[in-house]
């Protein structure tokens, strides 16, 4: 009972004050909310009256009916209710009011298009009014959207709409739009804007672009007269229009193609004709080529003889027409004439003044040419008339001073001038040149001279102001490198204050003791890498090589020499100096002589044999021996007495490395008696074999048979030759 008398009052309040009261105690947070359709919402509703008795929210969503509490909480998880009004109540002993809860509820549409009325994809006719339309779909609410159309990046139209349906509607801008040629190939697009105030969000959308195509007729775009350089790209544009009309250009009442890169032969008047689908035009244009004179033709060397008329011609081709000018030594007898863009010179009773270089200038405002040839007078022979003494000068820095004097080698009359000019282009008009030699290292001085029908001419005088070096030394490059075998070493020959350095030879010098070595014969290049200032005052040259060291460069000396050529008109000999000498001292691994210790020594049992273990290294390799031999004894100089076989272990050692030699001694019987009785024998055999053979040979072959029965004396003494022998006994021949 008692609810039902708090709903009546309500209702009865509601009557009274259906748009809530503003002195109602009621507190709403937030007061105003803005929310997307489909989003959840929360609003707490409170009141601070002292005589409450309950207070609540109704809606259409989230009813809560009175609650006998001081806050209520309006809360709906999806609203899908656009006409929804949240209305917070309370009632009290005395009284009872209401407050409406400010509510918007939004959606925005994702984009917006654009479209006119044909149909976006024809081309739009000239000065004829166009309908251009921006939809925007479902948007809700619609409070002040500003619609905004623009023509490329340029604002052209804004419209502003405003209506009171919260529900989502559709709403349309529409522009009236009269193209022009101008407006060709632009693009119109429209933008939309709404702001929800500070609780909500902003709506910022852009349509696509439409694009724009106008149709007009062609438009002449050229000059009457089109002048451009040659050989560069032309451009000539000469129409347009839309659709893009067609051009046809004659030349001589002949179709041609006007090429891209113009070149004389396009110069001349063109009837064009340009042409499209709404009219045709003609028009008429003349191109003009401009390009530099041409090569100059006709002039060529002469030679006349002295007193002849000679001709010289220069032409040239060009646009616009070249302009001519000659230079030459004029006299009186050369005259110069210009007709029909031809040039010439007629020199009468040509003389030696006539003799030089004539070039012949043609220009215009595109470029110049020009061709030199020499006339030569017979009989007369150009040359520069001066005369230095004398014409070499080589002087040592603060030597006693010399002068070099140019004279003229012709009479006074045909001198215009003689002066010295030296490389600071400073003249001296004076024929007599003195030098600085304290200071003029490089000042190429020059004799010039101008003279009638020659002109200017020089001569050279060839100076040297030279300076020996101070001093010359020899050491390693930052007094780095290697000492040990394989490494390289930087040697650096300094030689310090010379001049000139251009005249400058280095050479370098090997030495062991008194004996000089060739530096091929030790593995050295003995070219070195110098490097020599270019100016001619004193400098410091500094000369290096490159060694890779090996134990045969131990105990070398090197030195550098310095050597001033200054050619056969300098001193002679030249000056030289030498640098102190350089010790290489290299550090190399022992290395045993194999020569002397070979791998197997034979010893003949009951003799000693001398076991030679040398090895060459620096620092001076240790020499050991290492053997299990009870009868070997260590000799002199590193040598090991042995007269057992076995195995001996040679070890040469320094700080660097260590070398081993294994030798293998090996017994042999000792043979000699034997065999020097078993020679003894065969010489005593051998030697009864041949007395025995021999004396057979020498009974049948040098002796006869005798018989001494009944002898027969000789009829001259009785006796019997035999042999040459005399035989006293009486014989008798056997046989």
């Amino acid at each position: 009972m008692t609810r039902w008398i708090l709903f009546v009052q309500l209702f009865a309040g509601l009557l009274l004050n259906t748009g809530g009261d503003a002195s109602c105690a009621i507190d709403l947070i937030p007061p105003r909310v803005v929310v997307k359709y489909g989003d959840s919402v929360s609003v707490n509703c409170s009141s601070s009256a002292s005589d409450f008795e309950g207070i609540g929210w109704e809606a259409s969503q989230g009813d809560t009916g009175l609650q006998e509490t001081r806050h209520v909480m309006w809360t709906v998880e999806r609203l899908i209710h656009w006409d929804i009004k949240p209305l917070c109540f309370f009632n009290s002993v005395h009284e009872q009011c209401s407050t409406r809860l400010g509510l918007v509820i939004y959606t925005f549409p994702e984009n917006i298009s654009i479209s006119s009325s044909n149909n976006n994809n024809k081309a739009m006719e000239e000065n004829v009014e166009y309908n251009l339309s921006c939809s925007i779909l479902n948007i809700a609410p619609v409070q002040n959207l500003t619609i905004k159309w623009y023509r490329g990046d340029t604002a052209i139209h804004t419209e502003i709409l405003t209506n009171d349906k919260k529900k989502p509607t559709n709403q349309t801008s529409v522009f009236s739009f009269k193209p022009m040629r101008q407006d060709h190939q632009t693009t119109i697009r429209c933008e939309a804007h709404m702001d929800l105030g500070p609780e909500g969000p902003q709506f910022n959308a852009s349509s696509q672009e439409l694009n724009i195509d106008v149709e007009y007729g062609p438009e002449w775009m050229c000059p009457d007269t089109y002048t451009a350089p040659e050989h560069t790209s032309h451009n000539l544009t000469c129409s347009q229009g839309f659709p893009e009309p067609q051009e046809i250009w004659y030349k001589d009442e002949e179709e041609v193609k006007l090429p891209d890169i113009l070149t004389r032969r396009d110069a001349g008047q063109y009837w064009v004709t340009v042409s499209n689908n709404l009219t045709t035009v003609n028009f008429t244009v003349d191109i003009v080529v401009h390009y530099p004179p041409s090569d100059i033709l006709e002039l060529e060397n002469s030679e006349v003889q002295v007193g002849g008329i000679l001709g010289l011609k220069c032409s040239s081709v060009g646009n616009p027409r070249p302009n001519y000018s000659w230079i030459y030594y004029k006299t009186h007898n050369v005259n110069e004439r210009t007709e029909d863009g031809v040039s010439g010179l007629i020199i009468n009773d040509a003389t030696g003044f006539n003799t030089g270089s004539y070039t012949c200038q043609a220009w215009n405002g595109r470029g110049n040419v020009s061709k030199t040839v020499r006339v030569t007078v017979k009989g007369a022979k150009p040359e520069c008339p001066i005369e230095i003494e004398p014409d070499t000068m080589v002087l040592k820095y603060q030597s006693r001073g010399w002068s070099a004097v140019c004279k003229p080698q012709t009479s006074e009359s045909n001198v215009k001038e003689i002066f010295w000019k030296t490389r600071e282009d400073h003249r001296i008009f004076n024929r007599t040149w003195n030098p600085d030699i304290h200071e003029n290292w490089d000042p190429s001085p020059l004799c010039h001279g101008e003279f009638l029908g020659i002109g200017r001419c020089n001569k050279t005088l060839h100076y040297i102001l030279y300076k020996p070096p101070e001093t010359v030394s020899i050491d390693t490059v930052n007094n780095s490198g290697s000492t040990v075998e394989g490494g390289e070493m930087k040697l650096q020959c300094s030689i310090i204050n010379v001049a000139p350095a251009e005249h400058l030879r280095v050479r370098w010098m090997w030495q062991r003791g008194n004996e000089t070595i060739e530096p091929a014969l030790v593995g050295v290049n003995n070219e070195s890498g110098c490097s020599f200032p270019t100016r001619r005052s004193p400098v410091n040259v500094i000369c290096t090589m490159n060694i890779t060291l090996n134990r045969t460069h131990d105990g070398i000396q090197v030195q550098c020499e310095a050597e001033l050529n200054l050619g056969p008109k300098g001193p002679q000999p030249p000056p030289s100096m030498t640098s102190n000498s350089f010790n290489l001292s290299v550090q190399y691994e022992p290395r045993i002589n194999t020569t002397k210790l070979p791998e197997l020594v034979p010893v003949i049992r009951g003799y000693t044999e001398e076991l030679f273990c040398e090895a060459d290294g620096n620092p001076p390799p240790r020499i050991q021996w290492h053997y299990s031999s009870g009868t070997a004894s260590l000799g002199l100089n590193g040598t090991l007495v042995v007269k057992e076989e076995g195995i001996y272990n040679c070890t040469a050692e320094n700080d660097l490395n260590t070398d081993k030699r294994v030798v293998q001694v090996i017994l042999k019987e000792d043979y000699l008696p034997l065999i020097a009785g078993f020679v003894a024998l065969t010489v005593v055999i051998i030697s009864i074999i041949f007395v025995f053979i021999y004396s057979i040979y020498y009974k049948n072959t040098k002796m006869r048979r005798y018989s001494l029965k009944n002898p027969k004396l000789s009829s001259h003494n009785g006796n019997v030759a035999h042999n040459g022998w005399d035989i006293q006994l009486p014989v008798t021949k056997l046989s």
